[in-house]
């Protein structure tokens, strides 16, 4: 009877080793199927690089830990024509980074690009270690240059041409005539909404450019690309300084005769006193430089006529908004450009 039951639970043992055994087996054939094995241990020699390090790109910064869904920039049907090229064959980034560093303009025109990756997801700009299998050449409809001429179309699609030709890609894009009224049609709309407003201040003679900048910059003005710019909260200019007509950063001559404040309104944040705030600053400077502040007709800046300007403008930029161009974001720019 002892040896009996000790056989007993030696074979209940061995039951449920067996069972444990097919039960870890079967889990295991799970996961292999969802997660297969690498030929290379990520602990080990093969892992990838430890995170916050970048292998070289093509000038383009792009986080680590940011995900590979969308870039956040797209074609803007409303302003932009599109030539679209599909490549036969998954083309990589370093194949076609060459042949488009240089497709920025055309004419007057800015030229954006964006590519569809193999695998799903669209890209603003190229990144390193990816392919893909179609691209866009995105152009500007109109801007203040006029609208989009038959050369300047002509040139895209010369850019367009070589790409499919060097890939074997074909074009989709639409009719020229289509494109050209589209374009008129941009530039007309534009034309009604677009307004640059300034100021000039008369110098008592040819003033030193050094001084008259120490002093730009002592009331407030800040470098901002190329110009002294007053600027927003939104860390976008007001309105911007010209000296004798020519940005800060682009004088040549040592002195100067006239400065101008000019607003360029489709490119400046909304504000209800968009004038009387520049005419202020005119004013103040007037006063430093001993100059004589002027309207853009040559003549003495009324006090009076501030508020009855200020709605003017922001009338405006009302009527920008309304028709899809907020002031001061990059969309409106490069229509207002």
């Amino acid at each position: 009877m002892q040896i009996g039951l000790i056989l007993l639970g030696v074979a209940l043992i061995l039951v449920v080793l067996v069972f444990n055994w097919w039960q870890d087996r079967r889990i295991r054939q799970k996961m292999q199927v969802h997660f297969p094995e690498r030929e290379q241990d990520p602990l080990m020699g093969g892992a990838p690089a430890p995170a916050g390090r970048r292998e070289p790109g093509f000038g383009v910064r792009e986080p680590v830990q940011e995900p590979a869904a969308h870039d956040p920039a797209e074609v803007d049907p409303a302003t932009e024509v599109v030539i679209d090229i599909n490549f036969a064959q998954p083309v990589s980034s370093d194949q076609l980074h060459p042949v488009i560093k240089a497709l920025h303009k055309a004419g007057n025109k800015a030229v954006r690009i964006f590519a569809e990756c193999d695998g799903g997801g669209h890209r603003a700009r190229l990144r390193p270690g990816e392919s893909y299998i179609s691209m866009q050449l995105s152009v500007v409809l109109a801007n203040r240059s006029g609208p989009l001429t038959d050369i300047e179309w002509s040139h895209v699609w010369s850019m367009a041409q070589r790409i499919a030709e060097r890939f074997d890609g074909a074009i989709e894009a639409p009719e020229q005539e289509q494109v050209m009224r589209r374009a008129a049609e941009l530039d007309r709309l534009c034309a009604d909404l677009d307004a640059l407003v300034g100021v000039a201040l008369r110098l008592q003679g040819t003033q030193p450019v050094t001084e008259i900048s120490r002093v730009l910059k002592e009331v407030g003005f800040l470098p901002y690309g190329n110009q002294l710019a007053w600027m927003a909260e939104t860390g976008t200019p007001r309105f911007t300084v010209l000296f004798d007509g020519v940005p800060a950063q682009e004088v040549q001559s040592a002195g100067v005769d006239r400065i101008d404040l000019l607003l360029d309104l489709p490119n400046s944040p909304p504000d209800g006193q968009a004038f009387s705030r520049m005419a202020g600053v005119g004013r103040d400077l007037a006063a430093r430089l001993h100059a004589v502040l002027l309207d853009d007709q040559g003549r003495p800046v009324s006090e009076g006529a501030d508020d009855a300007i200020d709605k003017q403008l922001l009338d405006l930029y009302a009527r920008l908004d309304k028709a899809g161009f907020e002031a001061g974001t990059e969309r409106t720019a490069r229509v207002f450009s």
